[in-house]
């Protein structure tokens, strides 16, 4: 970006963020920048539908991702953990992936995607999600950017409390993509009022 702005006699520069990262909140209070913002979707587009609940909504949130993948929609659910930890009572990718396989149809395809997997699994996996061969994406935050699947319909976020706003903002922007209604569950998974308050946010 600076080395942008120090070609040419004082160039102008658009900056364009689609978060309120606190990087690009800054550069707006402090960076003496001219602001316009974009308060419309795209066309076609519907605002997406937010959830806090708590643990015990799980059945209720897996008969919805069974209705929503029934009617050919996809789905993204987010632990903050990609293995079991005996630190953390935290939620898993490896563990959470099994449940979910034990709690949903053996038709529904169930796939998992972490930083710790080689890049060519990684693009294989987001491949066959993009081409709509899997059902549900168990992931952690990798896909928070940069990740277009217009066809998923539900970002269901587990241990939600544990993630920043921005990141939490950033990972509902995976759905809600194409032309039908989408929604995002963030499970609270702490008893703490704090942390629904901020959730609720």
């Amino acid at each position: 970006r600076e080395a942008l702005m120090e070609k040419g006699r004082q160039p102008h520069v658009c900056v364009m963020s689609a978060t309120p990262i606190p990087r690009t909140l800054a550069m707006i209070l402090y960076g003496d920048l001219h602001i316009s913002s974009i308060h419309h979707l795209p066309a076609n587009r519907l605002p997406i539908k937010n959830a806090v609940v708590d643990t015990s909504f799980r059945p209720n949130a897996y008969a919805f991702l069974k209705k929503e993948i029934g009617q050919g929609r996809q789905a993204y659910i987010i632990c903050p953990m990609i293995e079991e930890s005996e630190e953390s009572d935290l939620e898993n990718v490896e563990t959470y992936s099994e449940k979910l396989r034990a709690a949903l149809p053996a038709e529904i395809q169930i796939a998992t995607l972490h930083g710790k997997m080689k890049p060519s699994e990684k693009n294989r996996i987001m491949t066959s999600f993009a081409a709509g061969e899997i059902d549900i994406l168990v992931a952690t935050t990798v896909v928070e950017v940069g990740v277009n699947v217009p066809n998923a319909s539900v970002m269901m976020i587990e241990n939600a409390e544990r993630f920043g706003l921005a990141q939490l903002h950033q990972l509902r922007g995976r759905v809600g993509r194409g032309g039908w209604q989408s929604y995002c569950i963030f499970v609270n998974s702490s008893k703490n009022d704090k942390a629904k308050e901020r959730l609720m946010v």
